[in-house]
């Protein structure tokens, strides 16, 4: 099972053709699910499961890999259903988000599969399911679900979102006020966490679910005869959404001379493979791996300096 990702350095060259792959699987009954190959750092079997006292009843132990111990995460129990029972016959995938480690618990694992960022749709609203999705898709005719990690783990380990004493003085908040930032993320979570650092550094905040959303909005704002570099401080871009990815919607941003000047961050939740010269290759000015709020609160306050000229 560990040669199915045998090659996550060589997908690299997917990104920035608004391309994914997903690693498909199973959870408790014939619904596929699919996690994005660049979150994945392998496949297991179940191993031994050590159980943790006071731990997340979602926490069903931890396990010793490769020297490390990773906490192993139920994913059927996170999303509201039964825990899955069959620990020995189950599948564990090794994940990293935001520079931690983490392992998924699974029924089974099925294939990769490439697909198309335009391929892949927000969920269905009032279907109560999209509590926990953050996009769906279609392959071979049947419905494949992607699950929100970012909100599971929000849910298991809150992430501390407060931002440190010092790092922002009121002679810079006062300039805040008068500036307003883009941002655009598919996972509710790691939208109301960027927009509540972004409100405390005293920011306005436009925040949208995904690059295809933001595109539409800078071109709507470009046919007005308005230009995105005055009226954005600069825009904030998740790199993995439905729609558009974050490298497409930098790149279209840069080919478009009435956009091109506008600054970008490109932020992501993916840690080790994340290749640096696609940064460059689409034009983004800087990179932040999410979610830190001290550090994207100095980013977003070293720009208001630069535009002011302080």
């Amino acid at each position: 099972m560990a040669g199915i990702l045998d090659s996550v350095n060589q997908r690299t060259q997917l990104v920035g053709q608004n391309r994914l792959e997903l690693l498909l699987f199973r959870l408790d009954s014939s619904q596929l699910y699919g996690i994005n190959v660049f979150k994945v750092k392998e496949v297991l079997q179940c191993p031994k499961l050590t159980i943790m006292p006071k731990s997340s009843p979602v926490v069903r132990g931890v396990a010793n890999i490769r020297g490390g111990t990773i906490p192993i995460l139920d994913l059927s129990m996170a999303t509201g259903r039964r825990g899955l029972d069959d620990l020995k016959n189950s599948f564990v995938i090794i994940t990293e988000y935001n520079s931690k480690i983490q392992g998924f618990l699974v029924q089974s694992v099925e294939r990769i599969v490439n697909m198309n960022w335009e391929e892949i749709h927000p969920p269905p609203k009032g279907t109560g399911r999209e509590h926990y999705l953050t996009a769906v898709t279609r392959v071979d005719k049947q419905l494949v679900e992607i699950i929100d990690v970012e909100k599971i783990l929000a849910e298991v380990s809150p992430t501390n979102e407060a931002i440190s004493e010092g790092v922002i003085d009121v002679a810079t908040q006062s300039r805040a006020v008068s500036k307003r930032v883009l941002i655009c993320d598919d996972s509710s979570v790691a939208r109301k966490q960027v927009v509540r650092c972004l409100e405390t550094v005293g920011v306005e905040v436009v925040a949208l679910n995904d690059g295809r959303e933001a595109y539409n909005y800078l071109l709507n704002m470009v046919q007005e005869g308005k230009s995105p570099e005055r009226e954005l401080l600069m825009l904030i871009s998740d790199i993995e959404m439905p729609e558009m990815d974050g490298y497409t919607l930098t790149a279209e941003i840069r080919n478009d001379p009435r956009m091109q000047k506008l600054h970008i961050i490109l932020h992501t939740s993916l840690s080790g493979v994340f290749n640096q010269a696609m940064v460059k290759k689409v034009g983004a000015d800087d990179f932040l791996a999410k979610f830190k709020p001290d550090e994207l609160a100095a980013r977003v306050i070293d720009r208001i300096n630069a535009v002011d000229g302080s």
